[in-house]
């Protein structure tokens, strides 16, 4: 049998990148899947390549009314949850004294704001024994340069799955953190490093990690998969660390 045979997942920024990678491994492990993304474009085509178990709803995660609408989409077609990723993330990468307050809360929003009350407003339909995964990044425990406030988002979700483990241990509704380190998905365009850069970045990139290179979003899909499934079973209130090694420099 599939591993999320008949199970309903969520996935937050599940148009592109990591959160793409973990719907398609949900999918291919038997589950009906529902992408949250802003761009109807990009939710479109990602549902298209999905295929008939998914189904996408277009909004921005930071606007709580996203939430709502996801919750209500879920309880009409389908009735219940038995995975929620909260993926969806931003990064400015500034230095402190040029963080603007604008900056600082569209951050915040995306990152904490929205995880919280996403997760918060899709608890009364998560069955008992559903798996919460919130994607972090190793930016929360290793100081990387110019990533100070998005790295207090990346911390606050940390203590969000520790006091959520124990919160919803009733319910046998685990709550782990899925942190990423440099992975190759189309976010490293978003942060400025162009094509005719990539080699330059990758190459350096791989001289900080221990196993020599970016992760693929398909190795975190996998991981988020185990967390998802039956396989974690006995895990909560963890951070996954799929960083390579880089951590421990």
């Amino acid at each position: 049998m599939s591993k999320l045979s008949g199970k309903v997942a969520v996935v937050t920024g599940g148009n592109s990148g990591i959160g793409l990678a973990a719907a398609k491994a949900f999918v291919a492990e038997g589950a009906r899947v529902v992408i949250v993304g802003r761009r109807a474009p990009a939710v479109e085509a990602a549902v298209a390549e999905l295929g008939a178990a998914a189904h996408g709803v277009v909004g921005d995660v930071g606007d709580l009314s996203t939430h709502e609408r996801v919750a209500s989409e879920i309880a009409d077609r389908f009735g219940a949850i038995d995975v929620y990723m909260a993926n969806a993330g931003m990064n400015n990468i500034e230095p402190s004294p040029a963080v603007t307050p604008a900056s600082y809360d569209a951050q915040f929003a995306t990152n904490t704001r929205a995880v919280f009350f996403g997760v918060t407003r899709a608890l009364p339909l998560m069955r008992e024994g559903a798996s919460i995964i919130l994607t972090g990044s190793i930016a929360s425990a290793k100081v990387l340069e110019n990533h100070a406030v998005y790295a207090g988002t990346k911390a606050a979700i940390g203590a969000f799955a520790r006091n959520w483990a124990l919160e919803l241990k009733a319910r046998r509704i685990r709550v782990n953190v899925l942190s990423p380190g440099p992975t190759d998905t189309p976010i490293l365009e978003k942060l400025g490093v162009s094509e005719a850069d990539r080699p330059a970045f990758e190459q350096g990139m791989a001289s900080a990690i221990p196993l020599g290179r970016l992760a693929k979003a398909e190795e975190l899909a996998r991981a988020a998969l185990f967390l998802a499934g039956d396989d974690s079973r006995f895990i909560t209130g963890m951070d996954l660390r799929v960083d390579g090694g880089i951590a421990l420099n």
